[in-house]
């Protein structure tokens, strides 16, 4: 499963992403992007990876989770002695 993210912080509004991968981008009024957060389907993949790539500021990712929807891994605990 695969899924596109931004960071909001690093994000300075280019547009690169929405022009690149319109199907799963789209801009705000700002021009910044939205994403719709479900996981991409296996012929978009090579598309998103594209649009990371041309990420001028590195604000796109694209997480390749193996994990399934729903299950988050469990915190490791440290012993303290």
């Amino acid at each position: 499963m695969s899924k596109l993210r931004v960071d909001p912080i690093r994000c300075t509004a280019h547009g690169m992403c929405a022009e690149l991968l319109p199907e799963r981008v789209w801009l705000d009024d700002w021009g910044y992007p939205v994403i719709d957060g479900e996981p991409l389907s296996a012929d978009l993949v090579e598309h998103a990876r594209r649009a990371v790539a041309a990420c001028p500021v590195l604000a796109l990712t694209l997480d390749q989770s193996s994990r399934p929807a729903g299950r988050e891994p469990r915190a490791e605990t440290t012993r303290r002695r």
